[in-house]
Order: structure tokens, then C-alpha cells, then sequence
């Protein structure tokens, strides 16, 4: 009808984008949708439903529903950023708001794992960038669901194989690869990816009509994180006409045609090579250039140039360009051959529709157009200027080369909503069979749930990411002195100075949708609580959530489920918590089809909804982890049951491992039960009351309470007289609650809380740690199970352990299995030989003189802003100084004391790590004489850390009294490696460990190239007798570690830090810089002070500088 209007055909172009713009993707028809059940007209869409919790609690959401990501409260904090005028690195006191988002990226990443994984998680990160008028990303999540793993000579025995499509990769490719991309992209960028989720399901079930297959064919991948974004900027300001349209980043590509339509189709029912077409490609360190231009522009303030800011996602700039205007009202005229573009045989439409990556659409008014030029030239960053806002309504796309309009519309038939869908469905119940759990052997159904990949350990998704960049970060997955994988909330700091932060943590019971959808989602929604309840959180209706919908729309009975579980969540249960919903996603094409032996073969996903919670944290010290605490005296472990003695099995991970899905599965059945809960948590903890804490979950109360012996490696006695007559039931139903572990002395105190928020009678004791390694569980006067606790953490960690060593080095991934075979390695022992929270500092601070230290940047890395706030702690004035700056002879370093290289992937690491650093001083005849001087004048230092030490060493050449220094070369695990490890202080010259030597530290590692490698044979030997060695690994024994993962990239003897033969110039692999307070660090013994013992190493400088 448009067209006829306008008298003409579409364009190629115009039809593609339409395709985009208007599929389920990008425009959520079915959440949109009218409906009809049973015959009974509905009276709210979803989107309405999901709205009415936002609505029921809108206190501290700032943004909702209309941008990128939500906006919620935070705390006042001091935000540490660049002052674009001079380069220092300065602290501004102000609120600091919280972005929320979570997306999926389901279809790339059935077809091409990596890429597709990397390019949800880069996705993701520009949306909460391009929130309001820019923002920063600050920490993230990812979660995985597939069909079974089915690991060679590890086949379980509930793993069916129910075939799939050629165009699709199996599970177990997607689980070995896909995490892969993900992690790296957030390495790589700069973000720490500190929560998530994995769960796998693939099962023959009873459906409606029949036994259908229900399972992950289609996985879900699922990216997401939080940010933080000034007040001014939450909301884009209206765009005038005349404002000049920016694409900022990466060209034009002919890759990702028609992601967005591909993705809203069931998988099987395209052609495979737009399958395959509609895949993305990453360029994480592009990223990075584009984050570094945004925050040089939102620091500005009130003089930011960014008007408006729109990532460039789905259906490429057809779909973002009008996105970016239409909020205003307002019209865009686009030169389609200014759009900077890779591929000269690309056509019209594939330069106006291709997704290529690391693209963001600006709007800048035109006298700030020099102003933003600068910054993007000072950061290398691509930009260019492809059109202007106008007046009139129109997105017109004119293409000069061949003088024709390749768009001419008006924007309200482009974004025009589309006639509205009516969905009429009918409720389609599944057989319900019930699964029998009398008879079966205890000791087999414990094993076979703790090789469950829902319930096993996560370590092989967990050490390949970052989880300390930023230096914010204040409880990641790892807890306690041997690492274990069982935290229940991701927390990061406000800041570098106070102990205010923000929360996020998980939840999803997705088997339970095949059973009860609406159960499944109140479940999730359970979940999520639980789990955050182990921050210190205000009230819970300061908790905030994400949700994600996954459901296969059209199948028989889905789309009834799927309104019932929208109002059972959002209309019911998140009004009746105070809880609301400010942003979500849906992917409404869940099944997998093909053809076999000329027979049509589906595989359905469950209805699935991934619940992600956010919070702002009180106080960032008093997070509560699963470590149970064996030096404090006595003490007891409390089961709060809100399933109130019910122990449903349906859905559990129980029947799952018996090839069975059960009859009744656990429910949320009382809020007002979940909110005291809550509430008495909070109160308690406040009050010191509480050792440990673990949620009830996945494998129930035996994985509950397994996992806080493992990562206590001690035994358990437990009693489950109080649960029921029934202790199979008691044992693996997963139903919502926690363990919380009491001093005996206290226990009464604890005790009497929970009855007064009238949970006493669901409130029990359940057992006790022993010194030993048993774990004995009885009931009736009966011992049930009798095991060691050491095979019990083998079984868990064996599927990981599995998964390790299929996708890095077999060798590696032996040793860390084995860790736990040794009974009396102590973990992470530290030992101190100086008092850390003595400031020696204080006579040289007191004259008020902060020398100037140079925090040296190349593009790509990422390191810089907690290394300036670890050399402002110590009393230096930080000043950004970029190569690009050096290279030009903008800037030197003659008005420097110091000069610190830091962290991160310049140049991609694509000439190795720290190559193409290196190469650019020492074949840029300005840069490298500036580079000489200054490390020719002796009242200098130097500090490089992990890619500025791999950088430093490549300038070894130049660099006095570093001649016997090793190269770093790829990891010995052939794996990217983030580690909380300990160190040695070895007996150096270096000015930064002066007094220190002798202690053991645990410290941050993160590298993929960290291995050293000398020039010949005796070189390990040489650095230790000539005094260059610093630092080198140990194990929890303390002796120098040669083995994975206390040595975490196989350097010979364990070193991992040199210095010059002066001392001036250090270089080391390790981070102190993201650990100079005690709150970074994911695990310290109890005592020590506000000040880690790193900061003395930073304090160390000073002092030298005098």
C-alpha cells in the first residue's frame, strides 16, 4: 500500500531492510501481539504484562523500555576518568548510575559458535554504551544452554542421541567453542565476566499429542552485564536538524546479510548459506577505540558532544540510522558512498544493510564536529561523517556514484508499526509421568548429578575470562584459598575508594517449563533472589531484573505457556515482591528442523526464561560466599526451606540423570515467604551473624552442601531427620532456599529471626562440618551415604575436568584435576614481612608534590584506569599519555618521574603480545629516541605490567641492565588464563618490592602469552644469582611452582617478574595494579586492613621519587 502510494517498487535495499527492521527480532510482534486462548480473548499483550511490573514498582529505575540498556540508582561515587583537557586522570564525586542489560545471540551461535558467541557479547557491550548519550561498560554475564555433551569415552548414561542438522555444530563443539569467543571478546575489550550460567537438556518427553524431543539444538547464548553512566546522560537529548550523522568504528563488511530476519526463524527452515551468511565477525580491539572515544566525550559533562548514540546491531545501519532519529521526530538525508566501506564490489544494498561489527550511529551537532574529530584521531579511531538530521521526516539514502536514491521514505513506513498480530492458541497440558525414585542406588544418583553439567563444576567456562580487569571487581565466580567455582552473586565497587558497588547474579529452571511453564518462571525469578541475597542489599525491591524469553512459537501449547508464564511473572509474582522488570529480551524461534531417511525430526527447546538480577550493593565487604569457616569454633548448618517441606522432583536434576522429567516440579507457591526470607538474610548478615552462605538450586540440598565442602575441603555430617520421611526426596529436590552456616553460639539468634519472619517452622537443622574428609548423610538412625570427599570433588570437577582437556593442553588440565588428590596443600597461604597498612608514603605526600607518572596507552589496551588509580593511591599525579600522542610529537616523556606501560591486547595481539607495541617505538625514530632518553635518565622508573611487560621486554635492547631479561610467548596450557595465584618476593633491586621481599602475595593473573622464554638454557638460573628475578609463582606449599595451574603459563622456575640490574625498570606479568585494596581480592585472610599489600609496592615508588 506504501508503494502504491508513492507510485513506485521498493529498492533492493529498501526490501531487505524492511526484512530486518520488521522481523520478530527487531520488532517483537508476538510480544506485541493480540490474544486469544481456548477461545477467550486475552485483555493485555506481554509487553503489557512484563510493563505492569515496572509499573507496580518504579522507584530508582531511571530508564525503562526506551533505550539500550535500563538505568537504575546507584550510590554516589568518586568516577575515575581523564580530564580531556590536560590528560590527568581525576576523580569526580557524583551519582553513578547502573545500566542493566541482557541479549542473546541464539542463531550465530548454533551456526558458527565463536564468532557467533564473541559477536553477542561485543553486541551487548554496545548497547549498554550507546545508552542515553554514552556510557561505560563495567562487568559481565554469559550463559550457555545445550543439547547434551556426549564427550567422547565420557558418554553419560542419560545421553541420548536424537541426530541433528548438518548446518548446525553439535553441543559439545558449541561448549568448546563458543565460550571461547565470548571470553575473549570481553577479555580482549576490557571487561571482566564475572556471572553466568551452563546448563544442558536433551530428553524424549510425553508432549501433548506424543513423545517429542525437548532440548537445545538451538542453544541459547546469552550475553549481558552492567555499566555505569552520569546523570546528565541517561536520557539522548532531541537532535536538531542540521546535526551531523557520525558512524563511528569498523567499515562496512559484506558479512552478517539478514541477521536479524535469520534469527526469528526456527533453525532448518532457511537456506544454509543465508544461514551462514547472516554470521558476524568480531573485532573486540576496535571495540575498545570506539569505548575510548565515547568516555573522552561523556567525561566532558554538560559539554559532551554526543547528542544521541544508537549501536549498530541487527539489519546495520538500515535499522540503526532511523532508530537513531525517529525518537526526535525528525527526518536523516544519508550519502550512502560516505559510509566507510571495505569492499569495493559491495552493492548498495549490502553497504546500507550488512551487521559488520563495532559500528555505533552518533548524532553530533556541527560546530562540535572539529572537537569530536580530535578525540577519534587522538584515540585512532575510524569515523566519518555519512549524512544529517533533517526536518521532514524522510530517510533518504542518495548514492552519488551512480546519481540515483537508493531509500526515499518517510520514516513512519519504515518504523510504521505493523498491523498487530493476533495470536489464537490453545493450552495443549503435557502427560505427566511420573518419575520413581524408590529403589534407586543413592550412592550412583549422587555421582551421576554431580557429572551433571548443571550441577558440576564450571572452572573450564570460568578461568579462560578475565575477571579482574577494571580493578572493580569484588567477588567473581572463584571463592576461597583454593578457588572453588561456587559463588551464588557477581559484586564490583562503585569506585576505588568506598565500599558501595553494584550486584548481579542469575536464574533459570528451564526443565520444569515441560512440566509447568508458569512454575519454571516463578522458579527463575526464585532463583535470581537467592542468589543476589548474598550481597548486602538494602530492601529487594531494590533488585532489578532482566528477562530473557526463549520459546518456540506455533509449536503445539508453547504460546499459552508462554502467556501464562509472562502473567504469572510479571503480572503476579514481581508486583507482589516489589520487584521490577526494566528491560528484557525475546527469541521466539526455538526449534531445530530437518529432514532424515525423508522423516521431518524437531527438536523443541523448553520454554525458557533466564532471569538476570541487578542491585545496588551497601557495602561491597559483607558479600556472603558457600566457604564454610573450620577456624571459627562450632558450628551448625541451617537449611531455610521455602519449598516448606514439599521436595518436589519433577524437573530436577535427579530425574534428569535417570532419563525421566518427573510430575510435579518445585514452585514458588508464597512471595510473602521469599520476601522475609530475603529481608532476614539481609538483617542477619548486617548483624554478623552469618559464616557462609550457598542458595538451593540444581542438584538440591546434597550439591548445596557438597559445594561448600569443596570449597572448604572439609567433610560434612549431615542429618536430614527434619526434611521428611522421605530422604531421596530431601536430598536432590530443588527446591528455592539456602544453607547458611551459624556459629553454634549463635544459632538460636539465627533461629529465632527466621521464626519471626514466620519461616520457623521450615527453618532446620541439617548438619555440621568435620575436620575430616567424610561426607556422611543419615537419616532414621540410618547412614545413607559414606564418601570421600576427595572422590566426590573429583566427580564434580570431572566433566570440566573433561571439557579442559579436549580444548587446551591435556597435561595442564591432568594436573589441575589432581589438585585435590593432595589433602594438605593449603590453598593460597599468604605470608607477610611488612605491615601493609603502614603508609610509608606519608612524609613525601605531606609536602603536597605529586610527581607526574606517564600511564602509557597503544590502542587496544585496556589497563589504564586502575593502574592511574593505583599510582594516585600511592601519591603520583597519573597523566594519560597515548602512543599516538608520542608518535605524533604531541606529547613526551621529559615531564615525567615515572612511566607505567599497562595491560591489555594492543594491536589485537595480532604480531604477538606486545609485538606490534614495541614495534612502533622502536621503528618511529621520534618515539624511540623519547623512549631512550627516558630510560637513560637515572631519576626515572619504569613499570611494565602484563602487556606493557611483554612490551618492555621487547625493548629490552633499549633499556639499561635489561639485557638477560626472557620474551613471553604462549601460555603452556595453549589457553588464555585468568588466575588469582601467590607469588614470591624474590631479594631484587627492583624500587617497587624494596622491603617486601620474602612475602607471598596472592595476585591477579590474566594473560594468554605469559610464558617466559630465555635466550639460553641457564637464563632462569642467571636472573635469580644476578638479582633481576622479582617474582616468581609458588604453590600452596611455597615452593617455586612448576606445575598448573599455581604456575599458570609454565615459565621455568615460576618467574614472573624482572628488573633491571638498577632497579628502576620492572616488569612482571601478574596485576597488583587491580589488587591494591583488599576488597579486589576475590579471597584474603581475615585481618588484613583497607590497604592490600600491593599498594605498598606502589608506595614503594614514591618513596624512591622522595
Amino acid at each position: 500500500e506504501s508503494y502504491a502510494a508513492l507510485g513506485r517498487n521498493p529498492t533492493d535495499a529498501e526490501l531487505v531492510m524492511f526484512a530486518q527492521a520488521n522481523s520478530e527480532h527487531c520488532r517483537h510482534k508476538i510480544f506485541n501481539a493480540a490474544w486469544r486462548i481456548d477461545g477467550r480473548p486475552q485483555p493485555r499483550t506481554l509487553f503489557d504484562m512484563i510493563r505492569a511490573s515496572h509499573r507496580a514498582s518504579p522507584d530508582g529505575v531511571l530508564s525503562a523500555y526506551r533505550d539500550n540498556a535500563a538505568v537504575i540508582e546507584g550510590f554516589e561515587g568518586e568516577r575515575w576518568q581523564i580530564d580531556p583537557a590536560t590528560g590527568r586522570y581525576l576523580a569526580r564525586r557524583e551519582p553513578v548510575h547502573i545500566l542493566m542489560k541482557v541479549e542473546t545471540h541464539n542463531h550465530p551461535t548454533a551456526i558458527s559458535p565463536r564468532p557467533g558467541a564473541a559477536t553477542g557479547s561485543g553486541g551487548e557491550i554496545r548497547d549498554e554504551a550507546a545508552t542515553g548519550r554514552g556510557a561505560r561498560p563495567k562487568a559481565g554475564l554469559t550463559g550457555f544452554s545445550v543439547s547434551n555433551l556426549r564427550i567422547p569415552g565420557f558418554e553419560q548414561p542419560w545421553e541420548r542421541d536424537h541426530g541433528r542438522p548438518g548446518r548446525i555444530v553439535p553441543a559439545l563443539e558449541i561448549m568448546l567453542e563458543g565460550p571461547i569467543g565470548a571470553a575473549g571478546y570481553n577479555n580482549e575489550f576490557g571487561r571482566p565476566a564475572i556471572c553466568g550460567y551452563f546448563r544442558t537438556f536433551e530428553m524424549e518427553v510425553p508432549g501433548p499429542t506424543g513423545r517429542e524431543v525437548r532440548g537445545y539444538h538451538k542453544p541459547i547464548m546469552l550475553a549481558g552485564g552492567i555499566g555505569n553512566i552520569r546523570e546528565p546522560h541517561v536520557a539522548k537529548a532531541p537532535l536538531p536538524a542540521g546535526a551531523q550523522i557520525i558512524v563511528l568504528g569498523g567499515p562496512a563488511l559484506p558479512i552478517g546479510l539478514g541477521g536479524g530476519a535469520a534469527s526469528s526463524m526456527a533453525t532448518g527452515t532457511s537456506d544454509a548459506e543465508l544461514d551462514f551468511a547472516s554470521v558476524q565477525r568480531d573485532n573486540p580491539e576496535m571495540q575498545r577505540r570506539c569505548q575510548e572515544v565515547i568516555d573522552r566525550c561523556w567525561a566532558q559533562g554538560e559539554g559532551n558532544p554526543i547528542l544521541a548514540i544508537h549501536d549498530v546491531g541487527a539489519g546495520g545501519l538500515s535499522n540503526a540510522v532511523p532508530e537513531l532519529v525517529a525518537a526526535s521526530g525528525r527526518g536523516a538525508r544519508i550519502e550512502l558512498r560516505a559510509i566507510p566501506c571495505d569492499d569495493p564490489g559491495m552493492s548498495p544494498m549490502e553497504i546500507w544493510c550488512n551487521e559488520a561489527q563495532e559500528r555505533y550511529v552518533l548524532a553530533v551537532r556541527p560546530e562540535d564536529l572539529e572537537r569530536f574529530g580530535a578525540i577519534c584521531e587522538h584515540e585512532r579511531c575510524p569515523w566519518a561523517v555519512i549524512g544529517e538530521v533533517t526536518d521532514d521526516g524522510r530517510l533518504v539514502v542518495a548514492d552519488g556514484l551512480f546519481d540515483n536514491l537508493v531509500v526515499d521514505l518517510p520514516l513512519d513506513v519504515v518504523l510504521g508499526k505493523p498491523p498487530r498480530m493476533l495470536r489464537d492458541v490453545r493450552h495443549r497440558p503435557f502427560r505427566k509421568e511420573p518419575f520413581r525414585h524408590e529403589g534407586l542406588d543413592l550412592r550412583e544418583a549422587v555421582y551421576r548429578v554431580l557429572r551433571l553439567p548443571a550441577c558440576a563444576a564450571k572452572t573450564f567456562l570460568i578461568t579462560i575470562g578475565d575477571r579482574t580487569v577494571t580493578g572493580l571487581v569484588c567477588r567473581d565466580q572463584m571463592v576461597g584459598p583454593w578457588q572453588t567455582p561456587v559463588a551464588d552473586v557477581a559484586v564490583t565497587a562503585t569506585d576505588y575508594v568506598g565500599h558501595t558497588g553494584e550486584a548481579m547474579a542469575m536464574g533459570e529452571r528451564t526443565p520444569i517449563a515441560v512440566l509447568h511453564a508458569p512454575a519454571s518462571g516463578r522458579m527463575a525469578v526464585g532463583e535470581a533472589v537467592t542468589n543476589i541475597a548474598a550481597a548486602r542489599i538494602r530492601r529487594l525491591g531494590d533488585v532489578r531484573l532482566s528477562a530473557n524469553w526463549m520459546a518456540a512459537a506455533g509449536h503445539p501449547g508453547e504460546d499459552a505457556a508462554l502467556y501464562d508464564t509472562v502473567r504469572a511473572v510479571g503480572e503476579e509474582l514481581c508486583p507482589a515482591l516489589g520487584i521490577a522488570i526494566p528491560v528484557g529480551k525475546d527469541s521466539l524461534s526455538m526449534k531445530t528442523v530437518w529432514e532424515e531417511g525423508g522423516e521431518r525430526r524437531e527438536v523443541t527447546a523448553p520454554l525458557s526464561l533466564i532471569v538476570s538480577a541487578f542491585a545496588p550493593v551497601l557495602d561491597v565487604r559483607r558479600t556472603l560466599t558457600p566457604l564454610l569457616r573450620l577456624d571459627l569454633g562450632e558450628t551448625d548448618l541451617v537449611l531455610v526451606d521455602l519449598g516448606k517441606g514439599r521436595n518436589r522432583l519433577g524437573g530436577s536434576a535427579l530425574a534428569q540423570v535417570h532419563g525421566a522429567i518427573g510430575h510435579h516440579p518445585p514452585d514458588l507457591d508464597d512471595p510473602r515467604a521469599l520476601r522475609a526470607f530475603f529481608d532476614t538474610v539481609q538483617a542477619l548478615n548486617e548483624r554478623g551473624l552469618l559464616l557462609a552462605y550457598h542458595d538451593r538450586s540444581d542438584g538440591g540440598l546434597l550439591v548445596t552442601l557438597c559445594e561448600m565442602a569443596f570449597a572448604a575441603r572439609c567433610g560434612l555430617d549431615v542429618a536430614l531427620d527434619a526434611l521428611g520421611p522421605d530422604p531421596v526426596a530431601a536430598l536432590f529436590s530443588e527446591e528455592l532456599g539456602a544453607v547458611l552456616q551459624v556459629r553454634r553460639a549463635d544459632r538460636e539468634r539465627v533461629l529465632a529471626a527466621f521464626r519471626e519472619a514466620g519461616l520457623g517452622r521450615h527453618t532446620h537443622l541439617v548438619g555440621a562440618p568435620r575436620a575430616d574428609d567424610r561426607v556422611v548423610v543419615r537419616h532414621g538412625g540410618r547412614t545413607l551415604l559414606d564418601e570421600d570427599r576427595v572422590e566426590l570433588q573429583r566427580a564434580w570437577q570431572e566433566t570440566s575436568y573433561r571439557m579442559q582437556a579436549l580444548r587446551d593442553h591435556p597435561g595442564c588440565a591432568r594436573e589441575e584435576h589432581d589438585l585435590p588428590l593432595d589433602r594438605d596443600d593449603p590453598g593460597l597461604a599468604p605470608r607477610l614481612t611488612f605491615d601493609p597498612a603502614e603508609d610509608v608514603t606519608a612524609p613525601y605526600v605531606a609536602t603536597g608534590a605529586r610527581p607526574r607518572v606517564a600511564i602509557l596507552r597503544e590502542q587496544g589496551v585496556n589497563g589504564h584506569l586502575e593502574m592511574a588509580a593505583a599510582f594516585a593511591r600511592a601519591g603520583f599525579e597519573p597523566v594519560d599519555v597515548h602512543m599516538e600522542a608520542l608518535v605524533r610529537g604531541e606529547a613526551d616523556l621529559s615531564g615525567f618521574r615515572g612511566l607505567a606501560a599497562c595491560g591489555g591486547f594492543s594491536y589485537g595481539d595480532v604480531l604477538g603480545a606486545g609485538g606490534g607495541w614495541a614495534a612502533t617505538i622502536l621503528h618511529n625514530p621520534r618515539a624511540r629516541e623519547a623512549f631512550e632518553a627516558f630510560f637513560a635518565r637515572e631519576d626515572t622508573f619504569a613499570l611494565g605490567v602484563c602487556n606493557g611487560c611483554q612490551m618492555l621486554a621487547r625493548l629490552a635492547p633499549i633499556i639499561p641492565g635489561a639485557d638477560r631479561w626472557p620474551r613471553f610467548v604462549r601460555n603452556r596450557s595453549e589457553q588464555f588464563e585468568a588466575r588469582l595465584v601467590q607469588v614470591e618476593v624474590l631479594d631484587s633491586p627492583s624500587i617497587f618490592l624494596r622491603g617486601m621481599a620474602g612475602s607471598i602475595l596472592p595476585v591477579a593473573v590474566a594473560h594468554g602469552e605469559g610464558r617466559a622464554r630465555f635466550d639460553d638454557p641457564g637464563g632462569p638460573d642467571a636472573a635469580l644469582a644476578e638479582g633481576i628475578a622479582a617474582l616468581r609463582y609458588v604453590d600452596g606449599h611455597r615452593r617455586p611452582a612448576e606445575r598448573y595451574p599455581y604456575n599458570p603459563n609454565g615459565s621455568p622456575g615460576g618467574l614472573t617478574g624482572f628488573t633491571t640490574r638498577d632497579g628502576r625498570v620492572t616488569i612482571l606479568m601478574p596485576h597488583p595494579e587491580r589488587v591494591f585494596r583488599t576488597v579486589q581480592l576475590s579471597w584474603h585472610p581475615d585481618g588484613w586492613p583497607e590497604e592490600g599489600p600491593w599498594l605498598r609496592f606502589f608506595r614503594n615508588a614514591r618513596v624512591w621519587v622522595g
